[in-house]
């Protein structure tokens, strides 16, 4: 069973998070596994989707519904850091893209490619007519 100040951090999380309750959809269920004749006949087991996000997670840990709720509420703040962070990830990695497409060539890239363009001129402009007797 969670503690007050255990509870206290779950609140503050969630606050951090902008996570609100009337957004969490919580469902009850009867548990699957060992636990024998407890785990079969109590709806222990909880499952929470978060509606903004549509992310969803089930917890069984405990044989106590309470604890299964705090511990259900804390991986779904664990699971939306993950999505926020990964999304931050993103953006910045597009970011770092077109930043490098942008940038000017490097001096001997650019030197290199120029020479090569030299040389190809030179063999395109030996193509053409053939002058002869006409």
């Amino acid at each position: 069973m969670p503690t007050a100040d255990l509870d206290d951090e779950l609140h503050r999380r969630m606050t951090r998070l902008g996570l609100r309750e009337e957004d969490i959809e919580e469902t009850f269920t009867r548990g699957t596994g060992a636990g024998g004749q407890k785990i079969n006949k109590t709806s222990s087991t909880v499952q929470l989707r978060h509606l903004p996000s549509g992310l969803e997670v089930r917890c069984q840990k405990g044989r106590q519904q309470s604890a299964n709720r705090y511990s259900a509420r804390m991986e779904l703040c664990d699971k939306i850091e993950k999505a926020k962070a990964d999304a931050r990830l993103e953006a910045k990695n597009e970011r770092e893209k077109v930043r490098r497409q942008n940038r000017p060539r490097p001096r001997g890239v650019k030197e290199k490619m120029l020479k090569t363009k030299r040389e190809r001129s030179g063999v395109k402009s030996k193509r053409g007519r053939v002058r002869g007797d006409d």
